[in-house]
């Protein structure tokens, strides 16, 4: 076989599906019959590049050349101009400083570990995966480390939570190895329901075999011969790819009995969420997995001792798993050189909103606000000021243009009343209603409270009702000042998270912009919405 001298990578998730890319590539393919180039060409249908709101993204290596917006009328000029005679198409090209998942200026701002393998290989492909020194981690602790070694690897990496408590993960694994009985759970929460949050779907479309390999690792660090992927049901690409991903591992001996002649038995089914909010909440997710209601559990009792079935229960958000890998065969001391010391590793981001480059990145932890805005998402588009930045999805906070040095992680953004929750970052210009942006967050927490406690059922309806009152111009300063004291009511009552953290972007957006707050209450247009916000 002839080594093929170009790649085209095509990134296939659930964007490019709505954009057609399926369509783009029946195209390409056709193209490079027709001009004779299947042997010399290499097409790659790979995860996300990166690339966020550029419809069919589609990347020609070694050029280093990435296109967006490719229609399949499009695909027979790449072929012709840029395949065969070396010439890229200027029309489609995208700017090169799009936060991409290959140019070496942006490459070089981030830290990829979570993502290296995502928009690289085949994610539909194990022998790809494993060329990319896939399920080495599993081979080292199966066949090297006791499972309180791999518990303690862990432990002393510092990996908190990536699912926005930052609880640490040898604790909780050490917990889930020491609890009684013989019978225990992993259980990967990829139900990710909160607006504008989608990076862990993207990690799923991209790299399946690293949370199959992770959770392998997880199961046999606690005793577990099961584990579970609960992942939201509309992610229907991603559901896919984990099935395949799971056939493919079970093929190879990688999962299943006797695990690599190791006597370690595991394995891993996929079952898809109804589409509530709610259980994303670990008990209110393992409610449904036991076929009830998605109503969040009383604690104690603990996951770690009462989880799934009554039984010892390890729940880890799918960025935290696909650390694991590399911790097990980097070591505790590598993975604690990035970050900060009580917050050591990396983030993904989703940078969403008024931003020039929207899109998916990987940086360390504590990098500054300002570099993920202004570097990585190239500033606010259109040259317009920034207003407002939603750190940390639809229950974060609201912070400012003052606040844009402060450092992304766990213990930073706690100084500055926020938090880095689901790792979205919504970036807002001067035309942004506050007062509209804080209307919509409110109703979508009112749809989704499961009803269960009083505290946020009869809280979020009186919220909403509240902020109707200061849209329709009836309010008065003392309206504003009962949002904040039912939001905070709702977190110290409330039982899960869901009421729990409403009191953040609540609180953080009447004392950072009362004057929108108080004009609308008056009844008159605020500045944002004269210069044609919403």
């Amino acid at each position: 076989m002839r080594p093929a001298r170009t790649h085209v990578l095509v990134a296939v998730d659930e964007e490019s599906r709505l954009a057609g890319v399926d369509q783009v590539l029946l195209a390409l393919q056709q193209a490079l019959d027709q001009y004779g180039l299947r042997e010399e060409v290499k097409v790659i249908e790979t995860g996300t590049l990166g690339v966020s709101g550029q419809g069919v993204v589609v990347a020609i290596y070694p050029d280093g050349v990435f296109y967006g917006r490719v229609q399949p009328a499009d695909v027979r000029e790449i072929v012709e101009e840029h395949l065969l005679k070396g010439r890229p198409v200027a029309r489609l090209r995208l700017p090169t400083a799009a936060p991409v998942a290959r140019p070496a200026e942006i490459l070089g701002r981030q830290t990829r570990v979570v993502l290296r393998r995502v928009g690289v290989i085949d994610p539909e492909n194990i022998e790809e995966y494993i060329a990319q020194g896939g399920y080495e981690a599993l081979a080292k602790v199966l066949l090297e480390m006791r499972p309180e070694e791999v518990i303690e690897e862990v432990r002393r990496s510092g990996l908190r939570g990536r699912g926005g408590a930052g609880f640490p993960t040898g604790v909780k694994w050490a917990a889930v190895r020491n609890a009684p009985g013989p019978e225990k759970y992993v259980i990967c929460n990829a139900d990710e329901g909160e607006p504008g949050t989608f990076k862990d779907r993207l990690i799923l479309e991209g790299d399946p075999h690293r949370i199959l390999e992770a959770m392998a690792i997880a199961g046999y660090a606690v005793g577990a011969q099961r584990g579970i992927i609960y992942v939201r049901g509309e992610y229907a690409l991603s559901i896919r790819r984990l099935e395949q991903a799971l056939n493919q591992a079970r093929a190879y001996g990688l999962l299943g009995d006797n695990i690599l002649e190791s006597g370690f038995s595991f394995d891993i089914e996929v079952r898809p969420g109804a589409g509530a909010y709610v259980c994303g909440e670990e008990t209110a997710l393992i409610e449904s997995l036991e076929g009830k209601r998605g109503w969040p559990r009383i604690r104690p009792p603990y996951p770690v001792t009462h989880g799934l079935w009554g039984k010892p229960t390890v729940v880890n958000n799918v960025e935290t798993l696909a650390n694991i890998p590399d911790i097990i065969l980097r070591g505790a001391a590598w993975f604690r050189s990035l970050g900060t010391p009580t917050c050591p590793g990396t983030k993904v981001y989703t940078i969403l909103g008024h931003v020039r480059f929207p899109g998916l990145v990987e940086v360390e932890m504590g990098t500054p606000l300002r570099s993920l805005i202004y570097e990585l998402g190239g500033g606010v588009r259109d040259g317009r000021p920034l207003k407002a930045v939603l750190i940390g999805g639809a229950a974060g906070a609201f912070l400012t243009p003052a606040d844009l040095d402060v450092r992304l992680d766990f213990d930073s953004l706690a100084g500055r009343a926020a938090v880095l929750g689901s790792g979205a970052v919504l970036v807002m210009d001067d035309t942004t209603c506050i007062v509209y942006m804080l209307g919509g967050i409110l109703r979508f927490f009112r749809h989704e409270s499961c009803g269960q406690c009083v505290p946020c059922r009869a809280g979020t309806d009186l919220l909403v009702r509240l902020w109707e009152r200061i849209r329709q111009g009836q309010a008065s300063p003392e309206t504003l000042k009962r949002m904040v004291e039912i939001a905070e009511v709702m977190r110290q009552a409330s039982l899960c998270p869901l009421g729990q953290s409403l009191s953040l972007p609540v609180r953080s957006a009447l004392e950072k912009f009362p004057e929108e707050f108080l004009a609308h209450a008056a009844g008159a247009p605020c500045p944002s919405c004269q210069k044609g916000g919403a």
